[in-house]
């Protein structure tokens, strides 16, 4: 059965499609990633699978519970991307005197489980403090441990790590990858060497539309076109004037260059290895390095949207 089922869901604000007919299914115990440029339709969705917002159009259920038509509050944890607080609330006092209550969790219960989750997120020491003068990375953190707090089925989670320093987000990611198999997580986000490294699956919309959902590495299989780097030691300028000859070029189906480093996407693998160290040759530029890399989410990505 799956955590997650999307129909046709549409949502209009004024002329605006935020969504377009989106259809999609989440299979339980996996961790999902939800991507899309700005403005493709994921808070609009996480809102409405949240119970916020109302759909135009369209159906859709959370752990079998269709929204709208049932009360799914004690079965799904929600984090906005930017939460809010009482700035005056220590986080202890947040979760286990006014979120825990929400549950029906008595006292000792809110009291025991605010201390769980303040520590699985990194907050325990920070448990006494006042939240108005948190970080906007440790409210990520708080807004987290308030969405885990009543062991939720399914967690919707909008961008749960943009706010967080490279450590602090490393700890939070281990952590959701962690909840695999003991709950749904359905994530947005944009950093998508996070999505790629603890997400199971991905589904990528645009325009409020689906574009495409498969497992990570069908996903990569699939879309991914092999990619050479080829990084030179030249100034930059004449890097890229090499690079514009290439335009036009049978082999390469796109390039791109950063800094003195240029990645060429190709079709046909077997007759590019033939033909193109000559045309690196051509270029007269010192090579410092001509390696095969293997594709990223993001060059998929970004290949699907722009098609």
């Amino acid at each position: 059965m799956e955590a997650i089922r999307i129909e046709g869901l549409r949502k209009h604000f004024g002329r605006v499609r935020a969504l377009d007919g989106l259809d999609l299914c989440v299979e339980r115990g996996l961790v999902y990633g939800f991507l899309g440029p700005n403005g493709a339709g994921k808070t609009t969705t996480l809102r409405i699978l949240a119970g916020l917002a109302r759909p135009s159009a369209g159906r859709a259920w959370v752990a079998g519970v269709e929204v709208g038509k049932g009360d799914v509050r004690h079965r799904v944890g929600y984090l906005p991307e930017v939460p809010a607080f009482y700035g005056w609330m220590t986080p202890r006092e947040f979760l286990a005197d006014l979120v825990a209550p929400l549950y029906g969790m008595r006292p000792a219960e809110g009291r025991t489980r605010a201390e769980e989750v303040l520590r699985e997120v990194g907050l325990e020491e920070a448990a006494g403090r006042r939240i108005g003068g948190f970080s906007r990375g440790m409210r990520q953190r708080l807004g987290l441990a308030q969405a885990l707090l009543h062991r939720p089925e399914v967690l919707l989670l909008d961008e749960p790590v943009s706010a967080l320093d490279p450590a602090g987000r490393h700890e939070v990611l281990e952590h959701i990858g962690r909840l695999r198999g003991q709950a749904t997580v359905f994530m947005s986000s944009h950093i998508l060497a996070d999505v790629e490294r603890i997400c199971d699956a991905v589904a990528i919309i645009d325009r409020g539309r689906l574009v495409v959902a498969a497992g990570r590495e069908e996903l990569l299989a699939r879309y991914a076109l092999p990619l050479l780097e080829v990084e030179f030691d030249a100034p930059m300028e004449e890097v890229e004037r090499w690079m514009r000859t290439l335009e036009g070029n049978a082999l390469v189906t796109g390039a791109q260059a950063a800094g003195r480093v240029v990645r060429l996407r190709v079709g046909e693998v077997e007759r590019a290895k033939a033909e193109l160290p000559a045309l690196v040759a051509a270029s007269g530029l010192t090579v410092q390095r001509y390696e095969w890399a293997r594709p990223t989410l993001e060059d998929v990505f970004l290949q699907l949207v722009r098609e």
